[in-house]
């Protein structure tokens, strides 16, 4: 789990970087990412109170995206197994 929890910080840092993303969207996307949409939202909403939906919007978005790359992962993993 300590492995896995040092790539996503890697990843979520050097990704907002290149993007020049606010610290708090780094942040509100790793716990989207964690801790799915019910907790995404406290974490927005630590940073200012009326941002507790982008929480919820980067949560959901997160779910959308996550199910087709795990489907498309999945369909990938299963021709290199046949083939």
């Amino acid at each position: 789990g300590a492995i896995w929890m040092i790539i996503h910080a890697g990843l979520i840092v050097v990704v907002a970087r290149l993007i020049k993303a606010p610290t708090f969207y780094m942040a509100v996307a790793s716990q989207a990412n964690v801790g799915g949409a019910a907790s995404a939202p406290v974490v927005a909403s630590a940073f200012h109170p009326s941002l507790a939906s982008v929480g919820v919007l980067l949560a959901v978005l997160g779910y959308a995206v996550g199910t087709y790359v795990a489907y498309f992962c999945g369909q990938v993993l299963r021709l290199i197994a046949v083939g």
